[in-house]
């Protein structure tokens, strides 16, 4: 009978090692994927023997038994007051005397409207990424410090919440003891702009968890996993090799995006043709600018009792732009839009009518257009990237919340089926056409299930690993190294005497291996990961004892940087 330490690699049963009667099947698996968003959080799952039935979990604590692809990335700690027991009673003495606390996490769709909460938490794990104007870090610092609480433990806790719900379903999904003999991997997605301390933040928040204690856990970037679910739905549609498709995973708080080339079509293997970038330009910000509109319409004063006094009229509102405007305004339609505020008195000159604020098109264009603006300049920024290669740009697929938006589409399929080619002063027409030519139209595509994509996404990098062959390296990587001074190369203010090495020297020089851009095969890396990295602890220059020669670059480094793309 097999011990504790089980093996996963044979296919054939061996007995768990708790001694709880169950038989672990080793090759089967279920790969659980986590969209951890700024705004809204997803959880999808699929078992491995059927992976083709990728499953959304819709039913959250407290949705009231209304289904949801996904729940608000909110959280708050509730503090109740609990009288001291003495043997399990309470005493008269202690009846307002002795009492002790307890925190309670609420979560997702558990508040009512007008309760605070933390909210776009994520954020904060990037100290490199900007804030959005309306995200405020002093009020987020005092609530966190009110409740005891730190930001990692913040996103820990509502991972937490995310990872015991997760189980749950999949207890009643499969059942108790199917689970137990089943290995479950957890692939979690992260901005592709993040830097790598905000991965790493990121990872250890989800393994305090649970979700790295008992299982593998993995991250992805999320217009990765994005890519992943939009070619298995596209394909093998209008695929070729050679092809470049730019994801753009437009979500409620950041739009990332990253650019893939087709290497193979059967099976369908990628790489990555452009460095991934990202801005804050989501979704969020049209809420941002609608309130500010509402705002400007009401006057501050009414506003602000709307907010405090009829916080439900609010929400109200605000749900029904999130819901049904921003996914579904077309400007060609040049409809006016209705946006009910229940209980606001008539006001002609606010635009108010029988509970509803009438909001012309225009005005519906002009919250939607200053964001849909810096979503273009991101894309610009890609498709060029990839032209200045000499390459084309097939596509653009479009996924994420935000992604739905039938103005964003719009908008991108009008700016890359017929933006101007760039002005050639000194050519004359002939040379333009050539131009033009050179960079056809790029189609945009909305995929089937554009809010769960990067999600699904997950769950299929989780099943397969091998599609994408290579990615770009998002930084400069090298070593800094100490040397023996050359007076021919070094400035000499920069030497120092080793007596060590009973020789002048010079420190803090760097070795660059890996360029910014540069093409890196998975496959050569994870070769390299298990044969190189995996060395014994570095020794500085000048603590190393009877050294048999000086030093030189490219045996004695003295700080690493760890390769993580």
């Amino acid at each position: 009978m097999a011990g504790p330490n089980v093996s996963f690699a044979t296919p054939t049963p061996v007995v768990n090692g708790d001694s709880n009667g169950y038989f672990q099947i080793t090759s089967d698996r279920i790969i659980v994927g986590v969209d951890f968003g700024t705004t809204y959080s997803g959880v999808a799952a699929a078992y491995s023997a059927t992976p083709d039935d990728i499953e959304i979990i819709k039913t959250w604590p407290g949705g009231n038994g209304i289904t949801s692809d996904k729940v608000p990335t909110e959280i708050a700690y509730e503090t109740t007051e609990l009288p001291t027991l003495t043997n399990n009673t309470i005493t008269p003495e202690q009846g307002g005397g002795a009492r002790s606390t307890v925190q309670r996490i609420k979560w997702g769709f558990q508040f009512k409207p007008e309760e605070p909460r933390l909210r776009c938490i994520k954020l904060f794990l990037d100290r490199n990424q900007k804030l959005p104007h309306f995200v405020s870090p002093l009020d987020t610092a005092a609530h966190l410090r009110s409740c005891d609480r730190t930001v990692m433990d913040a996103v820990s806790d509502y991972l937490g919440q995310i990872y015991t719900h997760t189980m749950e379903t999949l207890n009643r999904r499969y059942g108790e003891s199917f689970m137990a003999m089943t290995r479950v991997e957890f692939v979690l997605t992260v901005p592709a702009v993040w830097s790598d301390s905000a991965k790493n933040a990121t990872l250890q928040a989800a393994e305090k968890a649970g979700m790295g204690k008992k299982h593998e856990l993995r991250l992805i970037s999320e217009p990765e996993a994005a890519m992943l679910h939009a070619l298995k739905t596209v394909q093998p549609h209008n695929l070729k090799v050679g092809d470049n498709f730019v994801i753009c995973d437009a979500g409620g708080g950041t739009v990332d995006l990253i650019a893939y080339k087709i290497t193979q079509l059967s099976p369908l293997r990628v790489e990555e043709s452009a460095v991934g970038t990202g801005g804050l330009c989501g979704s969020a910000f049209l809420n941002y600018r609608f309130e500010e509109h509402v705002k400007e319409r009401l006057g501050n004063d009414r506003y602000t009792h709307m907010r405090n006094k009829k916080p439900k009229t609010w929400m109200m509102g605000l749900k029904y732009f999130e819901e049904f405007v921003k996914r579904n305004y077309n400007e060609e339609d040049n409809q006016e839009v209705n946006v009910p505020f229940p209980g606001l008195p008539d006001d002609d000159e606010a635009g108010i009518d029988s509970g509803f604020m009438v909001m012309s098109s225009q005005q519906v264009k002009a919250i939607f257009d200053p964001v849909i603006d810096e979503v273009l300049k991101l894309l610009d920024g890609q498709v060029d990237a990839i032209r200045s290669k000499g390459d084309t740009v097939s596509g653009i697929i479009l996924v994420g919340g935000f992604g739905q938006s039938n103005h964003l589409y719009n908008r991108l399929k009008l700016h890359f089926n017929t933006a101007a080619s760039p002005a050639y002063a000194e050519k004359d027409e002939q040379q333009v056409q050539v131009q033009q030519h050179e960079y056809p139209p790029v189609e945009v595509i909305q995929p089937l299930y554009a809010w769960t994509a990067v999600v699904r996404g997950a769950v299929i990098r989780g099943l397969d690993d091998s599609m994408v062959s290579s990615r770009r390296s998002r930084l400069h990587y090298g070593t800094s190294y100490a040397t023996v001074f050359d007076e021919t190369k070094h400035d000499i203010a920069d030497r120092y005497w080793s007596p060590l090495w009973e020789r002048w020297m010079v420190s803090d020089r760097m070795q660059w291996h890996i360029a910014k851009v540069s093409n890196l095969p998975l496959d050569k890396m994870e070769k390299e990961n298990t044969n190189e990295l995996t060395t014994a602890p570095l020794e500085t220059n000048r603590t190393r004892q009877s050294p048999p020669k000086p030093p030189s670059p490219s045996t004695t480094p003295a700080t690493s940087c760890p390769i993580n793309p």
